[in-house]
């Protein structure tokens, strides 16, 4: 489990075919400072578990769903990538739950400069939409933000803004994203509970009544 809290900007380094997935090797100090095998580091928001660690590096398979639903399909050696490690159960919860099970890929739609932030607007795909509320959490490329505005429910096309502070501007490569951009989306967990809850029939579950069998 992950906090959306990045701690370093690492890059790809290497990628190489690994069945039908690829291995990828990442530059990564912090972030393998005190990882082993098998530990998990969120990359860019994707959830992959350490299988080899260097002095500053690390490599990790990524499986042929995880390439289809996330920015990772196609990645090559140079992309700069969020790094986080998982969060220990001691820590702070600086960010909301992070799951780094990503649900899928939206558009940058349109980046707005502004004085001391820049807002983003992302396409949000139509099943996610539901789970997307202002002023709720959602993990955009493994950054755990609090969304700012979000399109009508009857919009032909729905959509999400967040407004990035000058910190997470340059601590995370969200600064750099431009329209057309691609990023990896985690709509919050208990949305994702709730919304599964309620497409069962409210029958399924009918409590007894009194002196029924049980």
């Amino acid at each position: 489990m992950f906090t959306g809290i990045v701690e370093e900007i690492g890059a790809v380094t290497a990628v190489a075919p690994s069945g039908d997935g690829v291995r990828l090797t990442v530059q990564a100090p912090i972030a393998v400072s005190d990882a082993g095998h098998g530990d998990s580091i969120s990359v860019s928001g994707v959830c992959l578990t350490v299988v080899d660690r260097g002095a500053d590096w690390f490599t990790a398979d990524v499986m042929q769903q995880t390439l289809e639903m996330s920015t990772l399909r196609g990645v090559a050696a140079g992309r700069a990538v969020n790094l986080e490690r998982a969060t220990a159960a001691h820590g702070r919860l600086g960010g909301h739950i992070v799951q780094g099970h990503i649900d899928g890929t939206g558009e940058v739609l349109e980046v707005r400069p502004g004085d001391q932030w820049r807002v983003i607007r992302v396409g949000l795909p139509a099943p996610l939409a539901p789970l997307v509320v202002d002023k709720g959490s959602i993990a955009m490329d493994g950054v755990s933000l609090t969304v700012s505005a979000v399109s009508a429910a009857d919009a032909p096309d729905a959509w999400f803004e967040v407004s990035l502070i000058p910190e997470t501007l340059v601590a995370t490569t969200l600064g750099a994203r431009v329209a057309g951009d691609r990023v990896n989306l985690e709509t919050d967990i208990l949305a994702r509970h709730v919304q599964r809850l309620l497409a069962f029939s409210p029958t399924a579950a009918a409590v007894p009544t009194e002196g029924g069998s049980r």
